[in-house]
C-alpha cells in the first residue's frame, strides 16, 4: 500500500514509538494511583511526556500541559470551559467540526458567534477577524492549517489582534503540530489543542491541550484524579483539574518517543521533506485535463496536503479506484469541514485529498501521478 492519508493519521511511525508502547504495556501501572514502582514509573513517564510536549511548543512547563483523548476533547475543554452565555466568539469558514460543533452548542447556550468567510482560494483575511471584534467578544477560535486545503493561517497576526483586544486565542493545531514549529509563549496562544497521532507521530487516543499562564477552563469531565479524593469538586490546580480518570499512559509512552524523534530529526527538516513531496505531486497533476485544485499553492508555508477533483466524478469513486486498482490510500468526501466545501461549492462531490509524510518517497509520488493520468484517460 502507498499510504497518502497522513492528515487523517500518520501511518508511518518511527519504530521507537511502537517499541515504547510495548515496553509500557509490559512494565507500568496507573499514574498517581499508588506508591509502588509500577505506579511511580507511570507517573515519571507521564511527567517526562508533559515535559517533552512543553518543550516542543514552549508551553511554559509541564504543569501547563493537559493530556486528553484527542484534539476534539482538547477543543471541547477550551471552548466549553472558557466561553459563557452573552459572550461573543469569532471563528472561520475553514474549521473542522471539532471546532464548529462545540461552538454551535455554545451558540445554543447563548454565546454569539461570527464565522469569518474564506476567499476563492480558501484563505482567511485576518483583517476581517479584527473587524468582527465587539465589546462582548471573548475569544477567537481557529485552525492553524486547513485539513482540506493545507492553507496555513497567519497566527502571529491573529495573536496580535487577540492581545490588542484582550481575547482568548484558542488554536486548533491538529494539522500543524509536529510539522510546523509553534512557540506558544512567543506567539501568545491561550490554548493550543492538537492530537498526538498526526504529525506528532504518536499513537491514536492521545491528545494535547497546552494552556498559557492564567488560562484555566472549567473542567469538561469530572471524576477521579488520585488527589483530593474527599473533595466534592475537581482539584484547583493544573493539570489534575482537567484530567479526570485514567490517562492513556501506554499511548503517552509512544507520544514521548515520537517527541524525541521529532526533536532529533528536526521539525523544519520534516516540513521541508514532506512539502517537497506534496509540491512534486501538485506539479505533476495540475496540468492533467479535468483536474481542479483547491487551495493557495503559491503560499510560502503550507502543510503537505493537496486536494482536488477530477471533472465532475464523485470524489469517493476516485479514492476507491486509487486504492482498489493501484493500492494508493487517500481520503474523499467532506473531511469533517463543511464550510470549506460550501466555500468551493463541493458539498455534493466532496474532494480527493492526498496528504504526505517525510516517510513517503518520490517513487510513490510518481506512481500516484501515473495512476491519476490513467484515471483521467479512462474518464474521457
Amino acid at each position: 500500500m502507498i499510504y497518502l492519508d497522513h492528515a487523517a493519521t500518520s501511518f508511518h511511525k518511527p519504530p521507537e514509538v511502537a517499541k515504547a508502547v510495548y515496553r509500557a504495556l509490559q512494565g507500568i501501572g496507573n499514574s498517581g494511583r499508588g506508591a509502588h514502582s509500577a505506579s511511580l514509573d507511570a507517573s515519571r513517564l507521564v511527567y517526562h511526556t508533559r515535559e517533552a510536549i512543553s518543550n516542543i511548543f514552549n508551553a511554559g512547563g509541564p504543569s501547563r500541559v493537559v493530556f486528553t483523548c484527542n484534539a476534539t476533547e482538547s477543543l471541547n475543554i477550551a471552548i466549553q470551559g472558557l466561553l459563557k452565555s452573552g459572550e461573543h466568539c469569532i471563528t472561520t469558514a475553514i474549521e473542522h467540526n471539532s471546532v464548529l460543533r462545540p461552538l454551535y452548542l455554545m451558540e445554543e447556550r447563548g454565546v454569539h458567534l461570527t464565522v469569518v468567510p474564506a476567499d476563492v482560494k480558501g484563505c482567511i483575511n485576518v483583517s476581517q477577524i479584527e473587524a468582527a471584534v465587539r465589546t462582548e467578544t471573548k475569544a477567537v477560535v481557529l485552525t492553524h492549517a486547513s485539513n482540506v486545503t493545507g492553507n496555513v493561517l497567519d497566527i502571529e497576526a491573529v495573536s496580535k489582534i487577540c492581545y490588542k483586544h484582550g481575547l482568548f486565542f484558542i488554536l486548533d493545531a491538529s494539522q500543524s503540530a509536529g510539522v510546523i514549529p509553534i512557540d506558544l509563549q512567543k506567539i501568545g496562544i491561550s490554548a493550543l489543542c492538537c492530537s498526538g497521532h498526526k504529525s506528532l507521530l504518536g499513537p491514536q487516543g492521545t491528545g494535547v491541550l497546552c494552556l498559557a499562564d492564567g488560562v484555566f477552563p472549567m473542567a469538561l469531565k469530572l471524576g477521579g484524579t488520585g488527589v483530593d479524593s474527599f473533595s466534592h469538586r475537581m482539584p484547583k490546580f493544573l493539570p489534575a483539574a482537567l484530567e479526570a480518570g485514567t490517562l492513556n499512559t501506554h499511548g503517552l509512552a509512544g507520544l514521548l518517543a515520537a517527541c524525541n524523534y521529532i526533536k532529533t530529526y528536526g521539525q523544519l527538516k520534516i516540513l521541508k521533506e514532506a512539502t517537497e513531496l506534496a509540491k512534486l505531486f501538485e506539479e505533476g497533476i495540475k496540468n492533467i485535463p479535468g483536474i481542479t485544485l483547491y487551495g493557495d499553492f503559491e503560499a510560502v508555508v503550507r502543510t503537505p496536503v493537496v486536494a482536488f477533483n477530477l471533472r465532475d466524478i464523485d470524489s469517493g469513486e476516485i479514492t476507491d479506484e486509487l486504492f482498489q486498482r493501484f493500492g494508493i490510500a487517500t481520503r474523499a468526501g467532506a473531511h469533517c469541514a463543511p464550510e470549506v466545501h460550501r466555500t468551493f461549492g463541493t458539498e455534493e462531490q466532496g474532494m480527493v485529498r492526498f496528504s504526505f509524510s517525510h516517510f513517503n518517497t518520490k517513487n510513490e509520488i510518481k506512481e500516484a501521478i501515473t495512476a491519476l493520468r490513467i484515471l483521467e484517460e479512462e474518464s474521457r
